[in-house]
């Protein structure tokens, strides 16, 4: 069932989406639905909760333990992050997409995912730079910044037709990592 709503609200949204089509597309009897999530709000929420935590785990699956390079952390972190939301598209419509249109609770849930993963990534960062001098702020608004540049990109790759998950993370591995990889030698920026 959970499958079947996921498909529905990302092919149709969350209006427009109905629990009878939710109920066919699963093989399910629509009271039989209703029995098992009590309603089309929880059901969204419980699908912005499964595909939140699957996605979550597909990063922190990919990026591997402490004694790897960071660069190659983040590189694994983007990978499967980028893996996931080619692999999954209509989970990432609805993760990126979906929930966060149709207000609450649906734009909390997705917000707190985001908020774990820009910790996940904050802390990637921040064990990076070891004693380069980044603190704080830096780390917060960098993770933020990486997040942000993620999510747009994964959108746009699974929409413009030919773009490998692998291709996007590289992408986005080369603008990141200049700048992360010259900040982690304390070379910053700044302007005249």
């Amino acid at each position: 069932m959970v499958d079947a709503a996921v498909r529905c609200f990302a092919r149709q949204g969350y209006q427009a989406a109905s629990m009878d089509g939710i109920a066919e597309l699963a093989g399910v009897s629509k009271p039989l639905v209703y029995l098992y999530v009590g309603s089309k709000e929880e059901l969204f929420t419980t699908v912005i909760r499964r595909e939140a935590g699957a996605l979550l785990g597909a990063v922190a699956a990919g990026v591997g333990g402490p004694g790897v390079p960071p660069d190659e952390r983040l590189w694994a972190g983007l990978l499967a992050f980028f893996t996931y939301a080619a692999e999954q598209p209509d989970s990432w419509v609805v993760l990126s997409r979906q929930a966060r249109t149709h207000g609450e609770p649906f734009a909390g849930e997705v917000a707190r995912m985001r908020d774990e993963i820009v910790a996940f990534v904050a802390g990637l960062i921040r064990e990076a730079a070891g004693e380069s001098g980044i603190t704080g702020r830096d780390v917060d608004a960098l993770a933020q910044a990486l997040v942000g540049s993620a999510e747009s990109l994964a959108s746009w790759a699974n929409e413009t037709p030919g773009v490998t998950a692998k291709e996007a993370a590289a992408t986005l591995m080369n603008f990141a990592w200049a700048g992360l990889g010259n900040l982690m030698k304390s070379g910053r920026w700044s302007p005249r």
